[in-house]
């Protein structure tokens, strides 16, 4: 049994052992042993190489969460873990045309970094007003807020891109950009440059005619993947399927996939099963090259 299984049925036990517990003081304390035991299961599972444990594994953690936050629902600390874990395994664990899905996925992960950044401003409130208005709120938050507003505004454009044809999610498109600027601003390099390449990704995949630029996508994507170094692959990866299949340069579109797939996953423990699902993903976009740049002859 690996250790990242082990885990889990330390939490599983724990919640089982909690929920009936007579000798814990109080409901929070219940909630409080719980969420340590959680936040060690989120340590092990992204040091994890492999990610079909993590995938059988998240759906429990998820219902967790959900459970801590209803007992604790003015934790910021629970609601941003539960911003991170939703649009973590949608992001790494939904097929491709599951739509619906990946769209609840996102729509909660939303709904929590909302409320994790509502101990600073009322961000989901300020969605019904003006432009001016929401930047004049953006600027209240600090770079500590960094983790809270990076998950929420990932989540929200991934949300929006699975609602393209929702005027009220194409309205918020202009407070959106605005939140990824002002993440920009706080710290370009969070995350090994994660805010260059959520901006990188959604200029690239959005439609010109929304305000997509692919040149600008470029520059974003460019400082990403310095920031990253080579650690993060997942920028490699996101690189290749969002620009350089825009651009249709097949060559490199392979060379940097095949890096992908040479590069060790675990240089950087914590990052092990972010970039042993990145050297999936490159198998997968690799095996249809031809799909994408058609057939060589």
């Amino acid at each position: 049994m690996s250790y990242l299984q082990r885990q889990y049925r330390t939490l599983l036990v724990s919640v089982l052992v909690l929920s009936t517990a007579a000798c814990l003081p109080s409901k929070p304390a219940r909630v409080a042993a719980v969420a340590f035991t959680a936040e060690d299961v989120a340590r092990a599972a992204a040091r994890q190489s492999n990610p079909t444990v993590v995938r059988a594994g998240t759906p429990a953690y998820l219902m967790l969460l959900d459970g801590l936050i209803e007992a604790s629902p003015d934790s910021a600390r629970l609601v941003l873990a539960g911003c991170q874990a939703y649009s973590t395994y949608a992001s790494l664990f939904t097929a491709e045309g599951d739509q619906a899905r990946t769209e609840a996925l996102y729509a909660r992960a939303r709904e929590y970094g909302f409320r994790a950044l509502s101990t600073r401003a009322d961000l989901r409130g300020a969605l019904s007003g003006t432009l001016p208005e929401f930047s004049v709120m953006l600027q209240r938050f600090r770079k500590g807020d960094v983790p809270a507003l990076f998950c929420t505004a990932n989540s929200w454009a991934k949300w929006t891109a699975a609602n393209l044809d929702n005027l009220e999610a194409l309205a918020e498109l202009p407070l959106l950009e605005a939140t990824m600027e002002r993440i920009l601003e706080l710290d370009e390099s969070y995350s090994y440059g994660s805010p260059h390449l959520l901006l990188g990704t959604y200029l690239a995949a959005k439609p010109a005619v929304l305000g997509g630029d692919i040149a600008k996508a470029k520059v974003h994507f460019d400082r990403a993947l310095a920031l990253a170094d080579g650690k993060f692959l997942p920028a490699k990866v996101l690189y290749a399927k969002f620009y350089v299949r825009r651009i249709q340069d097949r060559e490199l579109f392979v060379r940097t996939l095949e890096e992908v797939l040479s590069a060790p996953p675990d240089t950087v423990p914590e990052l092990t099963l972010s970039n042993a699902v990145a050297k999936e993903q490159a198998k997968e976009l690799l095996e249809k090259t031809d799909d994408h740049f058609g057939e060589q002859p």
